[in-house]
């Protein structure tokens, strides 16, 4: 593509049309004959591919720069992506496997924190595969709580989180069991040996952000709106999948998932019985339909192993439900009647499927 043509595209607004029209056309995501067409639902669809253009944009234009990497959030509150953790703390940034990187940081005092290099192909066929991983229990941390880690396809001493040549994004996960009281994890990254100052910007490079930022939208809404259809086929079940569909997509290879997808009447309560196995954390959260998690900041719609409340044999039910009838372990539906919900096992021994049931509101209120 003859350079000339980018600055052409780009100076009489024909690279922003390309970028619109792709917006455009990922709305038929939304609007796919199996999605629900009530109004809240529709509504948060559309917000879903907002958030995701937004985060998009970061990822690509603002901070996609391998050179100049700058931590950012990629799931936070606002930005929720393919069942993201309420207890999770994200923190992404745009690398590059031929280059090596540096972050430093102090500890916190979270209980599970981990380190992964991915290469980054939400855009082209919707995987985040890993191409390295660093955890918590390998991690040196000095005695004032800092560390440091090298971020580099060549094996180097000390802390290591490992890259290869398609490697694109630096995620890290702070796992916070209670939000009130744990600090999460603070660090910077600086690329080792690069250059003073960036460039600046140019006609390729705003067309390419541009473009890409457009397929991630669209590839990032595609891929998990394929995994609800398949959740779907087993309602109100969380069922076994291979762990490899998960990992594909830039899962923890120390968790195992079970995903399902949930459907209630009013007048109904899904309820889960379930005894953790032996592991190191487990939560269970409600999301709405696009794999969003609902709205933690302001309602009950996840637990975990800290504040879930146990029966006598050290099991727990949880009860789904749109009103709170006195359960031990309430969650509020937060006015959805259908979504997707997920279970996490974290460095469990075994991976057990709860028990799942729908019943009425009232008979679940008795029990």
């Amino acid at each position: 593509m003859a350079e000339n043509d980018v600055v052409g595209r780009v100076i009489s607004g024909a690279t922003w049309e390309q970028f619109c029209d792709a917006l455009k056309a990922a709305g038929k995501e939304i609007l796919r004959p199996e999605t629900p067409a009530t109004e809240l639902d529709r509504a948060e669809g559309w917000r879903y591919l907002t958030r995701l253009t937004r985060v998009a944009l970061e990822m690509m234009l603002e901070f996609g720069d391998p050179d100049f990497p700058v931590l950012y959030q990629a799931s936070n509150t606002t930005i929720k992506i393919g069942g993201d953790n309420p207890d999770n703390v994200y923190w992404n940034a745009t690398i590059a496997g031929d280059r090596e990187y540096r972050l430093r940081g102090t500890r916190g005092t979270v209980k599970y924190l981990s380190f992964a290099t991915k290469a980054n192909r939400y855009a082209i066929d919707g995987t985040l595969a890993s191409t390295g991983e660093l955890d918590s229990p390998d991690l040196k941390v000095n005695p004032d709580g800092t560390f440091e880690v090298l971020v580099s396809a060549k094996r180097q001493s000390g802390n290591w989180l490992p890259m290869s040549p398609d490697s694109s994004m630096l995620l890290v996960r702070n796992t916070l069991i209670d939000r009130k009281t744990e600090t999460p994890a603070i660090m910077t990254i600086e690329r080792i040996g690069g250059p003073a100052k960036p460039p600046a910007l140019t006609a390729a490079r705003i067309e390419r952000a541009l473009l890409s930022s457009a397929a991630f939208v669209k590839g990032t809404a595609h891929t998990f709106a394929d995994w609800v259809q398949g959740f779907q086929a087993h309602p109100n079940q969380l069922a076994t999948i291979d762990q490899s569909m998960f990992f594909k997509a830039g899962g923890d290879p120390n968790i195992f998932y079970l995903h399902g997808y949930w459907s209630l009447k009013p007048d109904e309560a899904l309820v889960i019985e379930v005894k953790p196995p032996q592991c190191e954390y487990w939560n269970f959260q409600l999301d709405n339909y696009w794999m969003e998690s609902l709205d933690y900041r302001h309602v009950p719609v996840w637990v975990n192993s800290h504040t879930a409340k146990y029966n006598a044999d050290g099991s727990a039910t949880l009860t789904i439900a749109r009103e709170n009838r006195g359960f031990s372990n309430w969650l509020d539906t937060d006015a959805h009647t259908t979504g997707s919900m997920l279970l996490r096992w974290t460095r469990a021994k075994t991976h057990p499927v709860p028990k799942v049931s729908v019943v009425k509101l009232d008979k679940a209120a008795a029990a």
